[in-house]
């Protein structure tokens, strides 16, 4: 299967940010009382729908033979090696509140790895990608790098709070109380892709968290290894796109952040 994959990414950007002022107006029209949720309790919105549809259609007419794993209502990559990863709003608590953060996230996924990765965030228009054959990670137009942090006692840590129903609340709040003391501090934004997105550009230096979805992580994971960085399992191997946790750092810090979520995993 070929594909000029610089052609894909360019238009790929612009449906996206196409698609950025779509969320923007209908955002500013949204009234709570169009809230749902889901089995899940997670929220959705009438927004995170539209958003989905939108890239969908748009996806289709730029690379016709790709199938979808997405968030909301399309999945149909099942066997095939080349699908597109969606995540239409990652942050949906955030924009029902109005709070700013919030992006479209898009990766696509090609003979068992992500080729492109882009994460847009839709109320600053900060625009995070990559894609293979090019070197490096991008902010807009300016090459991004991972920080140079060399210890945990000098790092910033982002992470993501458990769902209502979340089964590993003890081991999470066991590695989130040595981690407050371990670290500079420990942020969290409200949304994992932008979590690795603000690793891969140097504001944060590590992201951990359980409970994550391909959709959440795929274009984020990659841009922090285009980037410089590294992403691995809680056990540091590479089952993190789809086994639902993931340590992602600046690579210089990884082994010993790991170690935190090694002792953790072992019971200890």
């Amino acid at each position: 299967m070929e594909f000029d994959i610089y052609t894909v990414t360019q238009k790929c950007l612009h449906l996206i940010e196409n698609t950025a002022l779509f969320v923007r107006e209908e955002r500013a029209k949204w009234e709570m009382k169009d809230l749902k949720h889901k089995a899940d309790t997670s929220l959705v919105t009438s927004i995170d729908v539209g958003v989905e549809e939108r890239l969908v259609e748009g996806l289709k007419e730029i690379l016709p033979e790709a199938e979808f794993l997405a968030e909301e209502n399309h999945n149909t990559e099942q066997n095939s090696d080349l699908f597109w990863i969606i995540d239409p709003i990652d942050g949906t608590t955030n924009l029902v509140h109005n709070f700013p953060m919030y992006c479209i996230s898009v990766a696509l996924h090609h003979e068992g790895k992500t080729i492109i990765g882009i994460i847009y965030e839709i109320t600053s228009g900060e625009c995070f990608w990559a894609h293979e054959g090019q070197e490096g990670a991008y902010l807009n137009q300016k090459r991004i790098y991972v920080s140079e942090a060399d210890t945990v006692e000098k790092s910033l840590i982002a992470t993501g709070f458990p769902p209502n129903a979340f089964p590993n609340l003890d081991k999470y709040l066991k590695e989130f109380r040595a981690l407050m003391t371990a670290t500079q501090g420990i942020r969290r934004l409200g949304s994992a892709a932008m979590d690795l997105a603000y690793v891969a550009c140097g504001r944060c230096d590590g992201f951990f968290e359980y409970s994550l979805k391909p959709w959440d992580v795929a274009a984020g994971a990659y841009l922090v290894q285009k980037a410089g960085g590294k992403v691995t399992d809680f056990s540091g191997g590479d089952n993190y796109l789809f086994g639902g946790e993931m340590l992602a750092t600046n690579s210089v810090i990884h082994n010993e952040l790991s170690k935190y979520f090694i002792l953790v995993v072992n019971g200890r």
